[in-house]
């Protein structure tokens, strides 16, 4: 289908090259611009919009805040956040986005960007779910958290272990202990959080306790242990 596209940018340069890049696309039908966010919301209460490419550091309404703000509209767009500091990656953790595009653009990033516009194929996350901003050589991907079998510290990084493979992201394991916790993550080691409904065998010898989880084995340590089978036996495994 092909798609109606808003771009914001503040800066008339890399808003105009931004749409020129767009117009070579075949997917994109019409292209709107705003040159802010508040410009932006007026446009899409009185236009059909499918998608909207934001510029993240603009005066007043920034890229980020316009997306919590478009995640809340009742049709909402996607939305691709477009910078050039890879930092904002984090800040993107809870926003809802299809894409982040990192400056210059490169052509075939953006037509990348576009096809994951018109049907990604990672599968949409559930409204209780979230989507972790990955970046990987340049490309940004989206990794859902109910795709996470455990995570493990990696210094400033934390290591997502899903079916297809590992990724890395800067969040510290704390910070995503007391995030998921709703969802079934528990620590069992200082360094190691599991997704307690991927549990498929936990391993007591001489005091000693492990977990197999996805078919990899965990160690446990000891102050963790009473803890995690209290919660493996009582069930509480989250919502996801």
């Amino acid at each position: 289908m092909p798609l109606s596209v808003l771009v914001v940018d503040d800066e008339t340069p890399a808003r105009s090259e931004m749409a020129w890049l767009l117009e070579q696309d075949e997917w994109i039908a019409t292209i709107h611009q705003a040159a802010s966010g508040g410009e932006a919301l007026d446009l899409l209460h009185s236009t059909p919009i499918d998608v909207v490419f934001s510029d993240i550091n603009m005066p007043g309404l920034g890229g980020m805040q316009l997306a919590r703000v478009i995640a809340r509209l009742p049709e909402r767009p996607q939305v691709v956040l477009v910078t050039a500091y890879d930092e904002y990656a984090v800040d993107a953790f809870e926003i809802d986005v299809v894409d982040y595009v990192m400056k210059p653009v490169r052509p075939e990033r953006l037509a990348l960007a576009v096809t994951r516009c018109v049907g990604s194929s990672t599968p949409p996350a559930t409204p209780d779910d979230e989507r972790i901003p990955v970046d990987r050589g340049g490309v940004t991907r989206f990794v859902n958290r109910s795709d996470v079998r455990f995570v493990q510290a990696m210094g400033d990084y934390a290591e997502l272990h899903t079916p297809d493979g590992t990724h890395l992201i800067r969040v510290p394991l704390n910070t995503l202990e007391e995030r998921w916790a709703a969802a079934g993550f528990v620590r069992i080691h200082r360094s190691t959080l599991v997704c307690t409904r991927f549990v498929s065998e936990l391993h007591m010898d001489d005091g000693r306790c492990t977990v197999t989880v996805d078919g990899t084995p965990l160690q446990v340590s000891r102050r963790h242990t009473r803890e995690l089978r209290k919660h493996l036996l009582q069930g509480g495994d989250g919502d996801q």
